[in-house]
């Protein structure tokens, strides 16, 4: 199978070398339906379902019958909570439930692939030989960014994460900072660059080769 080859870059971007990435993790053909699916997924997962009706038997109230049953020429009713009365009991309405589904990890992962592939043909993907910052400062990471090239919102993965990135991003508000093991769909796509580290794209090959 072909490989892909991106440029390894230094934190002030200058090229240290290269890395080949197999096709069948970064070379794979667009499928929309499968990222639309794997988004559904992540977002029913996500759902808390808390939503609550009361009904007959939670309303307050009393449960006697307000008057007979017969002789009154008056509709009967067994109890002020009906569903018939004002400030009764809900019908058939809406209780806690978790909305989330199955969902293959082999259609997940396929659609990671999908998500990835589409980066690197828009070459949004940036490799960094390593994401060990010198300090936590967040100018300097905004700096190293800017000599990158990346501007927009961007992903950050390594493996693992290095305490002064995750520190130094904390105050930027369109960087993430993740796993590159725990990296989802949604991640994936509402970031418009993925930078990473070599270690990074590794580990990435390694969870999703099929």
């Amino acid at each position: 199978m072909a490989n892909h080859t991106l440029k390894i870059r230094s934190l002030d971007n200058k090229e240290t070398g290269s890395l080949s990435l197999s096709e069948t993790v970064f070379g794979v053909e667009p499928n929309g339906p499968l990222v639309f699916e794997a988004v559904r997924a992540y977002m029913a997962a996500g759902r808390s379902g808390t939503h609550d009706t009361k009904t007959r038997g939670e309303v307050q109230g009393s449960g006697r019958k307000l008057w007979n049953q017969k002789k009154t020429g008056r509709a009967r009713i067994g109890s002020v909570r009906s569903p018939l009365w004002r400030h009764g009991g809900t019908v058939h309405g809406p209780t806690p439930r978790s909305y989330a589904f199955a969902f293959p990890r082999r259609k997940r992962a396929g659609a990671l692939r999908v998500a990835l592939s589409e980066k690197m043909r828009a070459g949004r993907l940036v490799v960094l030989k390593t994401m060990e910052l010198a300090s936590h400062r967040t100018r300097e990471l905004a700096g190293i960014l800017d000599k990158l090239g990346v501007r927009g919102s961007a992903l950050l993965l390594d493996e693992p994460i290095p305490r002064n990135l995750e520190l130094a991003a904390r105050n930027i508000p369109h960087l993430t900072v993740g796993l590159a093991s725990g990296a989802g769909i949604v991640d994936l796509l509402r970031h418009d660059w993925i930078v990473m580290s070599e270690a990074a794209a590794r580990r990435l090959e390694e969870v999703l080769t099929p």
